[in-house]
């Protein structure tokens, strides 16, 4: 099961829109995970008719239209790895035992917020941040995550920097 992970994607303040490496590598996956601050509903009804599957929930920047639509936090099983999704973890510092306590049931974590890219594993949980495909912040390039699940693993985890 091929997987796109994303996050922050603040359109239209960050961005216009969606890069168009973003929206193609939405038509190559089995499943879109979004871990919130979306900003405007369009992005959510862009995503939710180009995605096979769309796991999202809403960040601290979504409004009550967002928050009437999405979780805070989404679950789901895809190719028989354990999945949560969740906006905000709080700091770095601690992060990995924070969410070990927090998300016992799940192998992996996808959370966004900081937009700054994520990839640990404490224990049998693996925390992925895909950071920011419209604003980079203090990080060199604006990314994304890709990943297969399948067989009960989640493998080729992938940061694409988005150059253009």
């Amino acid at each position: 099961m091929r997987l796109l992970l994303m996050s922050d994607t603040h359109v239209p303040t960050r961005a216009r829109s969606l890069p168009a490496a973003v929206l193609a590598a939405v038509d190559e996956a089995d499943a879109v995970l979004h871990a919130g601050d979306w900003v405007d509903e369009a992005t959510l009804d862009v995503l939710a008719s180009r995605s096979r599957r769309l796991i999202g929930v809403y960040g601290n920047n979504d409004g009550t239209p967002l928050r009437r639509r999405l979780p805070e936090i989404a679950r789901a099983e895809l190719g028989g790895v354990r999945f949560a999704v969740v906006h905000e973890t709080g700091a770095a510092r601690g992060r990995e035992e924070r969410c070990a306590k927090r998300f016992p049931e799940v192998d992996v974590l996808v959370f966004g917020h900081s937009h700054i890219p994520w990839d640990t594993t404490v224990g049998s949980l693996r925390l992925l941040n895909p950071g920011s495909p419209t604003d980079r912040r203090r990080q060199p390039f604006r990314t994304f995550m890709t990943a297969t699940a399948e067989h009960g693993k989640i493998h080729d985890v992938t940061l694409h920097r988005i150059l253009a």
